[in-house]
């Protein structure tokens, strides 16, 4: 007889990381790979990062901390806050995650129950959808485009209240994953007011604060105290497979959130908690990186147009570029995998992000080095001939 096996995990793949791992089996067979698909930093962690690491490495015994977090971490993070958007956060509301992913599941099981609807941008970071699924939620795709900055908003979630039923839950990402756009404070604030109103509860995913080409993000802390926070260490400090993030939680889910924390993950690693601390010391490096996804960035958009990539999303902030491929192909995936093929160049389809409309959409990651950039813009008009 056959075993069971459980329905939670059928949910789709994270297209990109079987992306990155066809490259990586074509690097080991000795071809080239030019990696745009992967949302990673191409710069190490800062060097006080690292020697703060050494230093936990060598004086402490790295056991279990706080289910939340080293307290000396979370007042690290709270007076962040304070020095970068000018709002006053309560340590005892930060809680240390295990990279975002593990402020997304503890969020996502405190807040919201199996059969409850809880609505997201489309096109949107797929985690978020792939998560709830598994955890029995309701996703509601939110379809967004260049009317509303690829963003969701208001009326967006009333059209879907009144057709599908009430909504219990809403995820916004500013900057966002993969289009790069932002909900500015007017938006912001109109939708903390318009969850606050309706009893929604907000989420809001900032791992690309810092990451910006223009105007600086807004916390969505200034507009709302019932709103989950997540930020993550991974992109702006440049700390990917150290798995560290954190939360700023709101009271009513505070003990929800601890008692998941202490019986999901013990606690977050203690080595790379040691080394955060010192992360918020490195600003001045950690702005010159985001110089040099500046300079990635205009190379790709003034490039990719050359090679027939025309209608392209604003990228204000995050380190991507989404691209309407519309009147290339209407198979993102196969478009994708034929370009890794034929150029060696990595990309990530668009279904990854928008099952939906995602056929007719891609995106590049311009984290990495402006020389693979320029590399790959030129393998591209080539074979766009």
């Amino acid at each position: 007889m056959a075993l069971k096996i459980s329905r939670r995990g059928i949910i789709p793949p994270f297209i990109v990381m079987d992306v990155m791992r066809d490259a990586n089996e074509r690097e080991a067979q000795g071809e080239g790979v030019l990696h745009l698909e992967v949302g990673q930093p191409g710069t190490p962690a800062p060097g006080p990062v690292l020697e703060a690491a050494k230093a936990a490495l060598s004086d402490d015994r790295l056991g279990y901390t706080d289910a939340l977090g080293l307290a000396a971490l979370k007042k690290r993070i709270a007076r962040h806050y304070r020095d970068f958007y000018g709002v006053e956060i309560d340590s005892a509301r930060i809680v240390a995650t295990t990279g975002s992913s593990g402020g997304f599941v503890l969020a996502f099981l405190a807040a919201f129950d199996a059969g409850d609807r809880v609505a997201l941008a489309s096109p949107g970071y797929p985690a978020y959808r792939n998560i709830l699924k598994a955890l029995g939620v309701e996703v509601v795709d939110l379809l967004s485009g260049p009317e509303t900055n690829f963003q969701p908003t208001p009326d967006l979630i009333e059209r879907a209240a009144s057709t599908g039923g009430r909504i219990d839950g809403l995820i916004v990402a500013s900057p966002s994953n993969p289009t790069g756009t932002m909900i500015h404070a007017d938006g912001l604030k109109a939708l903390a007011d318009y969850c606050r109103d309706t009893g929604i509860r907000l989420i809001s995913d900032e791992i690309y604060h810092g990451i910006t080409y223009g105007e600086a993000a807004e916390t969505v802390l200034r507009f709302s105290d019932d709103t989950v926070v997540i930020n993550s260490f991974s992109k702006y400090f440049s700390m990917t497979g150290w798995r560290l993030g954190w939360m700023v939680v709101p009271p009513d889910l505070h003990r929800s959130i601890e008692c998941l924390s202490q019986n999901l993950f013990i606690s977050p690693p203690t080595l790379s908690q040691y080394a955060g601390i010192a992360a918020f010391d490195c600003m001045d490096a950690l702005d010159a990186n985001v110089a040099r996804y500046a300079s990635n960035r205009a190379l790709l958009l003034e490039r990719l147009p050359q090679a027939g990539f025309e209608s392209l999303a604003p990228a204000e902030g995050a380190f991507y570029v989404y691209a309407d491929i519309a009147n290339l192909t209407n198979d993102s995936q196969d478009f994708c995998r034929r370009m890794l093929a034929e150029t060696g160049v990595a990309t990530t389809p668009g279904i990854d992000f928008d099952p939906e409309r995602g056929n007719r959409f891609m995106r590049f990651s311009f984290a990495g080095e402006k020389a693979v950039i320029a590399e790959a813009t030129e393998r591209l008009k080539q074979w766009m001939g």
